[in-house]
Formats: C-alpha cells, sequence, structure tokens
C-alpha cells in the first residue's frame, strides 16, 4: 500500500510490508460482509473494553487494522463530535466500504487511511491506540506495540481485544463442530496467524515496556435453530477455505462450503447443544503520565 495520506503521516519505505497472504481470511468481498456480521456479534463486548479503558468524549483514537471500520465508528460514538478517530489498514478495498459507512451513518469525526501497519509513522500524537483482532496476524505483536507506543501521548490508552481460538467448543461435543473447528485452528497455523492471541496479551503488553494491563474476557453462547452462529462459522470457513486448500488443510471437496451452515445448525439442534464462539480477550493499560 502507497497512499500517502496526510502531511503529518508517512507510510514508510519499501521493503517494510508483510506478505498479503499472512491475513488467512483474505479481503474478498464475502469477508468484508462478514466481518460486518461479526461485529455487530461482538460490538457490546468490545464497547465495555473501550469504557473500561477510558475512551470519552474529546479523545483522538488510532485504529489499527481498522478494516471495514467497525471498531473505529464505535469509538467515534465514544468520543463524540469534538474527538476523533483515524482508522488504518493495510487494504484499500476494506477501507473503501468503511468510508461509505461513515459517511451513511453521517461520521464526520472519523477517516481512514491506507498503509502497512509495520511501515506506518506519524508525528501526530494520540490520546488512545486500539485495535481488535489484528495483532494475531502481524509477524511481531510485542515490536508492533512498540511502535505504536510512539504515537502516544504521556498517559495514554493502549486497548486491544483478541480471540482465543483453542476455546471454542460445542457442549455436547459433536463431529461436525469439532471437524469444522479444527479446519479454522489449522489454517490460521499455517498461515503464520496466532490463534492463542488473546492469551498472550499480558505477556504481549509486558514484553512491549507497557505497564501492566487490565483484562476482561467474553464469549458468546448461540443454540437453537434460528441462531446466526451457523451461519457464522460457516462464513469464516469460505474465507479461510483458500488458504486451506493452499496450505493442504482441507480441499473444496472435503469442506463442502455450501453444506456447513446446515450440517452445524442440524447437529447443534439434535443434540441440543449449545455452541460458545471463541471468547475474546480486552486488554488496556495506560502509559505513564
Amino acid at each position: 500500500m502507497d497512499t500517502i495520506f496526510d502531511r503529518n503521516l508517512d507510510c514508510g519505505t519499501a521493503g517494510t510490508a508483510v506478505d498479503t497472504n499472512h491475513y488467512a481470511l483474505g479481503y474478498s468481498e464475502s469477508e468484508f460482509r462478514r466481518l460486518e456480521v461479526q461485529a455487530a456479534l461482538f460490538r457490546d463486548f468490545t464497547e465495555d473494553v473501550l469504557r473500561r479503558a477510558g475512551l470519552a468524549p474529546g479523545m483522538q483514537v488510532l485504529d489499527v487494522g481498522c478494516g471495514v471500520g467497525d471498531v473505529s465508528l464505535l469509538a467515534a460514538d465514544l468520543v463524540g463530535p469534538s474527538g476523533s478517530v483515524l482508522g488504518i489498514d493495510r487494504s484499500k478495498e476494506a477501507l473503501d466500504v468503511a468510508k461509505r459507512r461513515a459517511a451513511a451513518a453521517g461520521r464526520s469525526n472519523v477517516r481512514f487511511a491506507v498503509t502497512e501497519l509495520e511501515a506506518f509513522s506519524t508525528q501526530q500524537k494520540f490520546d488512545a491506540v486500539i485495535g481488535r483482532l489484528v495483532l494475531a496476524y502481524v509477524p511481531d505483536p510485542v515490536a508492533t506495540l512498540r511502535r505504536l507506543l510512539l504515537c502516544l501521548r504521556p498517559g495514554g490508552v493502549v486497548a486491544f481485544q483478541e480471540m482465543i481460538l483453542l476455546f471454542a467448543r460445542s457442549i455436547p461435543d459433536g463431529p461436525q463442530f469439532r471437524l469444522c473447528h479444527q479446519w479454522v485452528l489449522d489454517a490460521y497455523k499455517r498461515a503464520g496467524s496466532e490463534p492463542d492471541m488473546g492469551g498472550k496479551l499480558f505477556g504481549t503488553f509486558l514484553a512491549a515496556g507497557l505497564p501492566a494491563p487490565q483484562m476482561t474476557a467474553a464469549a458468546r453462547f448461540e443454540a437453537g435453530a434460528q441462531s446466526p452462529v451457523y451461519e457464522y462459522i460457516a462464513n469464516v470457513l469460505r474465507s479461510l477455505l483458500p488458504m486451506a486448500e493452499r496450505t493442504g488443510v482441507a480441499t473444496a471437496a472435503e469442506v463442502d462450503i455450501d453444506t456447513v451452515a446446515e450440517r452445524l445448525r442440524s447437529e447443534t439442534v439434535a443434540n441440543d447443544a449449545s455452541i460458545m464462539l471463541p471468547p475474546l480477550v480486552g486488554a488496556w493499560t495506560r502509559l505513564p503520565a
């Protein structure tokens, strides 16, 4: 990505970009729609973390790896018209969606810019740096956090939220859920992503030189024939399928993606089961004043 979007911001130089395949879920239109659905499922959890972290009216916020803009728009609501949010992401296509959504929502206090996270630098100082489901996809989360701290004012907030993919489960267990879960885990691992990033947030903050964070965890439990969870899981697999095939996790024929949601629904309803989606761990702290 080579867009220079503000005279005070610098997207870096050649040689800093990460392989675009590192984001296991890809950048398709269907993935962008999936991200919007996922954001609706997890909005309350993220809002809780951002409020606990201290986001408040008038703050200047940097949202890293913002994708189609859900966390940026949520932060914009919290900081109000007297504050502002800059969302950055490597995908111009995702940010085109984010810009349209911000305009449709009448949010004039949020803007978006294309940059590789590892290449991002700025002279601007922010009151908070935030991100959701982004550190799992960077090669070196500690180095990324250290770099982002340069963008913060003294006393600034650092708040991130990440999944523990390993902890998703069906109760009672079912072979269809177990198979889908394993495909997701294997595809993430072979893409070089960290499936346990939520569990590693505490150590990552400390290694980056931050004060020990406060932390919470929250998970959605879903059950019944009308739950959106089956389509949600199927769409995660749909986005992961190219990576799964490329890395030898599974073939399209084995996954049979168009029947995944119904297979999961039938198994869960027949077993009077509930599905716990991967917990979201939130961690937040402040720089010394």
